[in-house]
Order: C-alpha cells, then sequence, then structure tokens
C-alpha cells in the first residue's frame, strides 16, 4: 500500500496588531518639579522636545527641572528604579521655550544636554565617552558630566532657541536650531564627526514676501519644524509651517501669523532639500527653502485659523511621512480673533500623510478641547497614535489607510496639558514611554511623571 502524502495548510499571516494602549506602569521621576506657565505650556513637557526622554541600550533617560530651577538628568535600567543626577545649572528664565533637549551620540557613546535657550546662547554639557554604550560600567552620578558651557562643544553659537539633537544614518549626531526670532528666523544644522562639532548653516530663509488673504504683506518669516525624522532607509523629513513678521497678516491682534503647511526631504543627511517631487529646493549653508521655493507647499491653511506651529510629524514603515497639525476650520469663525478662548472652544487637529504623488488630509473626530499641541507616535505596524493634551490617547489603524480614529485611553491623571514620548523605545520594545507633569496652582511644584503603556 502506497505512501500517502498530505499537503500542509498555507497558514495566514498574522493579522497586523490593532492599535491600543495598556498602561503597564506609572512612575514618579520628581514629587515637586518646576511649575510655571508661560505661553500656555510649561517648560518640562513641550511636547516638541527632541528628546526629554529617550531610550538607549536598555536604559532610559529623562530630563526636567527642580522646584528650585536646578536642571535633573535620570536614568533607569528598563524595568528598574529611577536614579537622579542634578546638573550645575538652574534655569535662568520663567519660560517655557527654555526646555531641554537629550541626545546620544553613538560614535562616542556620551549623552548630550542641550537646555535653557529662547533667542540666547545655550547650555550644553556631555557626559563621559561610553556612558550610554555600556551604562552598566558607571555609576550614576552628576560627576558623569562635564561643565555646563554656552558653546556646542567648543563651537561658537549665537543666539538660538528650540535645540534638538538627531542621529544620521551614518552614526553622526546633528544639532538643528533656529536663529533669530519668530517672525525673523532661519532653522540651521550642526554635525559632530571626527570628535568635532561644525556648523553646517541655514536651510530655511526669512526673506521673500508672503500677502496674505487680507492683503497685508510680510516680508520676514521663519519655519516652525514639526520635527526633523530619519526613515529606515536614511531619508531626512521636515515639516513645517510659516510663522509671518508682520502679524497684521492674521487680520486680528488676537490670532497668530502661522500658516500653510510646508514640506522637504534630503537624501544627503541635510545637505540639499527638496520638494515632494524630487526637485531641489534648497542647500543648506547656500541657497535655503524660502517662502517661495516651488512645490513645498503641501497644504493651504490661512493665518487667521489660529494654525499651531511645531506639531508633530512622523514616519513609516514604507518611507511616507505623516504630519499632525491643528487649527481652527472655517465652519466655526470667518477668522480666530481670539486665540485661547476661539482655539480651546473650535481647534480640531487633522492628520495628513503622503500617499502616491499627493497628500491626504484628514479631520480627527474627537475633539481636543485645548490650546495646546498632539504628538504623532507610529507604532512598529504603522497604526498612528495622537497623544492629546492632558495625555489622551486617538488611534487609526495602517489597514484603514488612517480613516478609523478613536479614542483609546482618556488621559493621564492629572496631566496638565502637552507630553513628550520616547520614540526609540516604541520602535524597539513597542512601549510608549510618556513624560508628563501633574496640574498646579500658580507657581506650586507638581509631580513629573513616566507612564509605560503597551501598544497594539
Amino acid at each position: 500500500m502506497g505512501k500517502r502524502f498530505h499537503t500542509p495548510l498555507a497558514l495566514a499571516p498574522a493579522a497586523p496588531a490593532a492599535p491600543g494602549a495598556a498602561l503597564l506602569s506609572d512612575t514618579e521621576l520628581d514629587p515637586a518639579a518646576l511649575y510655571s506657565v508661560t505661553y500656555e505650556g510649561l517648560v518640562n513637557t513641550n511636547s516638541f522636545q527632541q528628546d526629554a526622554i529617550l531610550t538607549a541600550h536598555g536604559h532610559q533617560y529623562a530630563a526636567w527641572y527642580t522646584s528650585s530651577r536646578e536642571a535633573v538628568v535620570a536614568r533607569r535600567a528598563l524595568g528598574g528604579p529611577w536614579r537622579t543626577a542634578v546638573l550645575p545649572h538652574r534655569l535662568t528664565a520663567d519660560d517655557s521655550h527654555n526646555a531641554i533637549s537629550l541626545g546620544v551620540s553613538r560614535a562616542t557613546g556620551a549623552l548630550h544636554v542641550a537646555m535653557d535657550c529662547h533667542n540666547t546662547r545655550l547650555h550644553h554639557t556631555e557626559s563621559v565617552p561610553g556612558l550610554t554604550a555600556r551604562p552598566g560600567n558607571y555609576e550614576w552620578s552628576a560627576g558623569l558630566f562635564g561643565p555646563v558651557r554656552r558653546t556646542l562643544g567648543g563651537l561658537e553659537l549665537g543666539p538660538m532657541t528650540y535645540p534638538a539633537f538627531l542621529t544620521a544614518p551614518d552614526g553622526a549626531l546633528q544639532f538643528s536650531y533656529r536663529t533669530g526670532c519668530s517672525g525673523d528666523g532661519a532653522q540651521e544644522l550642526a554635525e559632530l564627526r571626527d570628535g568635532r562639532w561644525r556648523a553646517l548653516g541655514a536651510w530655511t530663509s526669512a526673506t521673500g514676501e508672503y500677502t496674505a488673504p487680507n492683503g497685508v504683506v510680510s516680508g520676514t518669516r521663519n519655519a516652525y519644524l514639526h520635527g526633523l525624522t530619519y526613515d529606515l532607509r536614511g531619508r531626512l523629513h521636515a515639516a513645517f509651517t510659516w510663522r509671518e513678521g508682520v502679524v497684521g497678516v492674521a487680520g486680528a491682534p488676537g490670532g497668530l501669523a502661522n500658516h500653510d503647511t510646508g514640506y522637504a526631504f534630503s537624501d544627503d543627511r541635510g545637505r540639499t532639500w527638496r520638494n515632494a517631487g524630487g526637485a531641489v529646493v534648497g542647500t543648506t549653508g547656500g541657497a535655503p527653502i524660502g517662502i517661495a521655493s516651488p512645490g513645498v507647499l503641501v497644504d493651504r491653511v490661512g493665518p487667521d485659523r489660529g494654525l499651531m506651529n511645531q506639531e508633530s510629524q512622523a514616519v513609516d514603515s514604507s518611507g511616507a511621512p505623516h504630519v499632525v497639525i491643528s487649527h481652527v476650520p472655517e465652519r466655526f469663525t470667518g477668522g480666530v480673533e481670539d486665540y485661547p478662548r476661539q482655539r480651546a472652544q473650535h481647534g480640531r487637529v487633522f492628520h495628513l500623510v503622503r500617499r502616491g504623488s499627493g497628500w491626504v488630509k484628514r479631520e480627527v473626530p474627537v475633539v481636543p478641547g485645548h490650546t495646546q499641541r498632539t504628538r504623532l507616535v507610529l507604532d512598529r505596524a504603522d497604526n498612528a497614535y495622537l497623544l492629546m493634551p492632558r495625555g489622551r490617547i486617538v488611534s487609526a489603524s495602517a489597514a484603514s489607510g488612517w480613516a478609523d480614529w478613536t479614542q483609546v485611553r482618556d488621559g493621564l491623571p492629572g496631566a496638565f496639558g502637552e507630553v513628550c514620548v520616547d520614540v526609540g523605545r516604541v520602535r524597539s520594545e513597542g512601549v510608549l514611554s510618556v513624560l508628563y507633569q501633574r496640574e498646579s496652582t500658580r507657581a506650586t511644584p507638581s509631580p513629573i511623571r513616566v507612564a509605560d503603556l503597551r501598544l497594539g
């Protein structure tokens, strides 16, 4: 009798994980962190910080200011207790712009700290080499860090705002910052390579004329970044909104002079910039991107819509950029004249994604009810998560084309407004760590905490 052979059944591929956010832990960093509200935000938890919390080699780092204004960096082995290191620096101004940003040099293993600047020179320090690469070799203490200086590792830079670190595909540490001021500034880059910081120059321009719908002409502006993000293939993505130097373009003194969403990318680590169609539109340190650069505008929003600057962006596994913006739709008002009131009442969040040769924009059907920013995160299945003010989480699945937005978590306990996230840990472990501070009154210190959530 012959043998019988059974053809094995083909196994269906596993379905992508559906969006979800399950709380794993919620730990306290400081029971009495600095609480001073300016520009409707807190210096410890601006969602645009890149980065206030990050993970490297199984250890997580977070930074904030204490009630006595001292700058603190904390570390923990993932799943373990936090230990703090108080740096020899105190916050110089009651200004939520003066946030702390952390960065890791892959070349040296040092942890970099940039902080406390708003149209002023930065304060910078770095740890001993190897700290992040071999964390078990170092007992955590402030003695691991060098002195706080007004230069970037010896590189003299002028007044700046929004310092941020990013890692290039070849491992070089890069530094992003704005020179000039709101309405008249430029985005610039510097780079740490072969042990030396070098300024690469400006890649956006303040010059050129913009005529608003109300006929007011502005001759200066700055590009507010929604982020600088490398994708898995090494392309650097940048979405931004313009803010004009002539506030009259907004049509009312209580509005903002922000308008439009722009986008560009670079395939040579920020030296050459192209529009979404691939045409060169700017060079860093040469002819930067300007208001008239062709093909840079991807979504038109007027300066009378209360458009938020520095919201958020992310890039999915296919290399498609995603951008989150928020503004007051035209159906609610002819123009925003009272920003705090009308933004809180009528502001809506929108998700933009590059699909094929164009962009798809959708309004998120969950109302933020707040003036502040929303943070975008993509999980390892490319599902999208929006961390709205107070830590409310709204998600949409990649399978739906990011069309099925729904609320998955109703905030974090007592969270004040914007939150910061550890993007790298989402990519490596599927865990979202959220740095948030609890609401207080006046200048009364309040706890700052880290909530860990399992995504998907």
